[in-house]
């Protein structure tokens, strides 16, 4: 029997519970808290540069369409056809074999259309987006991403 007692001291103990003490807790939150402070902004940069690399890859491939389309047709499409000539022919287009997507014409990772001018203003022809403030220039995510080399 003394065994028995002896194994279960702790709980035979008034006041005294299994468990942490509010301290211990108070010390792991504070430690979870700095952690998060060092960590998060670090990630949420992280973020932000992806959906301009992200950008900058559907403009590559939107890019390498249009120059297969080029090579069908014979010239870019006009402004006023824009990315849409990649899916489906546009009036003036000969010699159109495509679509030269699989899928649609993407939207940019901020939820907006392509630019597209030809001529470019920059290049041959020029495919960008705004940036997640879908406004020109900007620093950071709000930056303009494009074709163009600078």
């Amino acid at each position: 029997m003394n065994r028995l007692n002896h194994r279960h001291s702790s709980r035979n103990i008034p006041g005294r519970s299994a468990g942490f003490t509010l301290i211990e807790l108070m010390v792991v939150v504070v430690i979870l808290g700095l952690l998060a402070g060092l960590v998060g902004p670090a990630v949420f940069k992280q973020l932000g540069g992806a959906k301009s690399k992200t950008a900058g890859i559907q403009i590559s491939d939107l890019e390498a369409a249009l120059e297969m389309y080029k090579l069908d047709v014979g010239h870019y499409p006009p402004t006023q056809a824009g990315l849409d000539a990649l899916q489906a022919k546009p009036a003036d287009a000969a010699g159109w074999n495509g679509p030269y997507l699989k899928k649609s014409v993407p939207k940019d990772p901020w939820g907006n259309e392509y630019h597209y001018k030809y001529p470019g203003e920059r290049g041959e022809v020029d495919i960008f987006t705004y940036g997640g403030d879908n406004s020109p220039g900007g620093d950071g995510e709000d930056a303009d991403v494009g074709n163009w080399d600078e």
